[in-house]
């Protein structure tokens, strides 16, 4: 049997991809977390608010909930149905969890490390990880980049429009481990 299918645990990098500098966690989770609870741990994880839809990709094959307003004539394969071991099944395999179809949040799942599972171990758990999550509904990673270059310049038209839209407590260089824990403590319970 594939020490995958075993029970273990999973350590993953997730890394919005094209944000530079890299905006990442790292996390535990069970191997065995059915697909839709390890959306759950991924929002909260990144900082996302849930509001959009979503799809896991892997092999060529779409996982998430089916909606027909964006039905391209995909297979959409219920993500209620299948377990993270079944997409990661060994060390450096990645997805993709690709976040609001809109603006198109892509996010790479790497699975860095099978560790032996540990029932004292409370998970999910972020361990670590770098910089804010954008804002909702910013324009994807070109409106992100946008958007930091507006609040940056002091001198741009728009700085004050973006800093009050954006509201006090925004940092980009910010992430707060204490914080997402404890939110994932809860949703753990």
């Amino acid at each position: 049997m594939a020490l995958s299918q075993l029970r273990s645990i999973y350590q993953l990098k997730i890394t919005l991809v094209g944000s530079k500098p890299p905006i990442w966690r790292r996390i535990l989770v069970s191997n065995n977390m059915v697909l839709d609870e390890f959306h759950l741990a991924l929002q909260i994880t990144m900082g996302w608010t849930n509001s959009h839809l979503h799809q896991f990709i892997a092999n060529g094959h779409f996982y998430g909930i089916y909606d027909d307003e964006f039905d391209f004539g995909m297979e959409i394969k219920d993500e209620s149905e299948y377990k993270l071991n079944q997409l990661l099944k060994s060390e450096k395999d990645s997805i993709i969890y690709e976040y609001d179809f809109g603006d198109g949040w892509e996010h790479k799942i790497l699975l860095e490390k099978i560790l032996p599972f540990n029932k004292d171990k409370r998970l999910p758990y972020c361990e670590k990880g770098k910089r804010s999550c954008p804002p909702e509904d910013c324009g994807g990673i070109w409106g992100y980049k946008d958007l930091i270059d507006v609040i940056n310049d002091i001198e741009d038209p728009e700085h004050e429009s973006m800093l009050e839209w954006l509201g006090d407590e925004f940092d980009p260089e910010t992430f707060d481990l204490e914080q997402t824990n404890k939110i994932l403590a809860e949703y753990v319970r």
